[in-house]
């Protein structure tokens, strides 16, 4: 069976670890994976010195995550990473829903043009690592050490003391914040004394990453009870390199040693797949679980990704919620290190992420319970469902074959709630849609590509009507009309429900803050001391 390919760093000795006492930091993050590189990343941007710590000196082990979604794209394009994770990665926004051998239905994830990044993109994770590891190479910020595990944590008043073990012993670091992003196991959850609560489910799914030439076009089909894996389901997705992901469901009293066997996992896909004409790159079995923790923040260790919540693999909602968690997550640290935020600024982190985690894992739960009935009733409703989306659009609706993960929307503390009437447009709270503008020079831009030119942080999003609003220092504008940039199909101030005069405040993480059918001053600095916990409900 051939393996993944991996990419190895060494371990390098560091001058912290010839100190007497315990070197200090501003921040740590524990964890290399996708989300502690792309904290890692922001906060750099950002001006902040970070030191990144994994146990490990590799990437690219196993089969883990493949779908990145168009919020994580566009994070990542603030990043710099994300025209290397397109190129590479494989488009797709058109899904499947099989019952049996027949098409119940199929759906768009974007079937409106005028966005700069795809609905979502297959690309193995190791490839993600990879192209994050690169970028963190090229800011000077970033201190990453490999074969760096914490085997024990002490809070004190203003910072926190890490013990540190490497291949030449021990040694100490202190940090004013340590961010733990050390996946499900998290070795930092049972050091600050924290435990997982929710659901652990029993039915068991195999993983098979197979490399063939196929014929079968960039799309996720999902099978109700196929011809191939009868009174179970089935999910096939196309990865880079020819590799694709196929996931079967199995009894919860299969056993896992002989179910994994390439010799019992072959006849399995040859039936699906109609051939016998490919080659083994990983095969596993999992169970998965919807469980979080009860707080994010334990005074200064503040959890993201998978350390702090879980949930199954369908719906792609894992690494994504976790690339949500850092884009939250890092804008607020970074205010805080610098001093213009105060602390309780952190207490809108725990908020809005783990209110989002809860959504996840319903839907995480309502997909698996649809997905594996666990008593007969919900078999029985499964099967009537199933019958009902043959003929109708609302039994099509009822089909929960794995939801896909949408950015959240935030009921938060730091937005200001509407004063004015809207037909539509992104609420305070939500993500800021994209849409295609054009440049006073004549070229086509994106609104996403002119956030990250006003510096990624808080900024007016004006669509001109006279005179320009005066705006606090350190906010950035993006001025639609008037000689600022243009909305030549329309589509801009249609997604924000726009007229001479409207703005909307964007925060640092492209969510909405607030929004205003006439932007004054007055307003603005209002909503600007809510969202950063100067003034309001934290």
């Amino acid at each position: 069976m051939t393996q993944p390919s991996r990419t190895q760093f060494g371990y390098r000795r560091h001058p912290d670890q010839d100190r007497a006492g315990a070197n200090e930091h501003p921040v740590i993050v524990v964890g290399a994976g996708p989300v502690g590189l792309s904290l890692a990343i922001d906060l750099a941007q950002r001006g902040q010195s970070v030191v990144l710590l994994d146990d490990a000196d590799r990437i690219g082990e196993g089969s883990r995550a493949i779908c990145f979604s168009k919020r994580s794209l566009e994070y990542w394009d603030r990043l710099g990473v994300a025209g290397r994770m397109v190129d590479k990665g494989v488009i797709w926004s058109v899904g499947r829903i099989f019952h049996g051998a027949e098409l119940l239905y199929q759906f768009n994830l974007l079937p409106e043009q005028g966005h700069k990044m795809p609905a979502f993109i297959n690309l193995q994770q190791f490839y993600a690592e990879a192209y994050l590891v690169e970028r963190a190479a090229q800011l000077p910020e970033i201190d990453l050490r490999w074969r760096n595990r914490v085997s024990a944590l002490e809070q004190r008043n203003d910072h926190v003391l890490l013990t540190v073990e490497t291949p030449d012993g021990p040694y100490r670091l202190a940090a004013r914040y340590v961010c733990a992003c050390d996946g499900a196991r998290s070795s930092l959850r049972r050091l600050v004394g924290a435990d997982f609560t929710g659901q652990q489910f029993e039915d068991q799914f195999l993983i098979a990453d197979v490399k063939m030439t196929a014929e079968f076009p960039t799309e996720r089909w999902f099978w109700f009870d196929p011809p191939f894996h009868a009174g179970r389901s089935a999910l096939l997705h196309r990865q880079p390199d020819d590799i694709w992901r196929i996931d079967l469901q199995l009894s919860p009293d299969a056993d896992p040693g002989i179910e994994k066997l390439p010799e019992n996992v072959r006849p399995r896909l040859a039936r699906m797949l109609g051939h016998n004409d490919f080659e083994f790159v990983w095969i596993s079995l999992y169970k998965f679980q919807c469980r979080r923790m009860e707080k994010f923040i334990h005074d200064r260790v503040i959890f993201a990704g998978d350390a702090a919540h879980q949930v199954s693999p369908f719906g792609a909602r894992g690494a994504n919620s976790g690339l949500e968690d850092a884009e939250n997550l890092a804008w607020k640290l970074a205010r805080v290190l610098e001093g213009t935020s105060p602390e309780r600024l952190f207490e809108s982190y725990h908020v809005e992420r783990s209110a989002a985690a809860d959504e996840n894992i319903r839907e995480s739960t309502r997909s698996t319970d649809f997905m594996a009935p666990a008593s007969r009733q919900e078999a029985r409703l499964r099967q009537a469902v199933l019958s009902l989306a043959n003929d109708t659009e609302f039994g099509k609706r009822m089909i929960n074959g794995g939801r896909l993960s949408v950015p959240s929307v935030y009921d938060t503390p730091l937005s200001t709630p509407d004063g004015d009437s809207w037909r539509g447009g992104p609420r305070p709270g939500a993500s800021m849609p994209d849409a295609p503008l054009s440049g006073r020079d004549g070229n086509s831009a994106f609104l996403t590509e002119a956030f990250v030119k006003a510096g990624k942080k808080f900024t007016l999003l004006e669509f001109a009507n006279g005179a320009a609003t005066s705006v606090p220092d350190g906010v950035g504008v993006i001025r639609i009309g008037d000689g600022g940039f243009g909305d030549p199909s329309g589509l801009l101030g249609a997604r924000y429900d726009a007229a001479p005069g409207t703005g909307y405040l964007l925060r640092p993480d492209g969510y909405v803050a607030a929004r205003f059918r006439h932007s004054t001053r007055v307003a603005i600095d209002a909503a600007l001391a809510r969202a950063t916990a100067a003034s309001g409900g934290l």
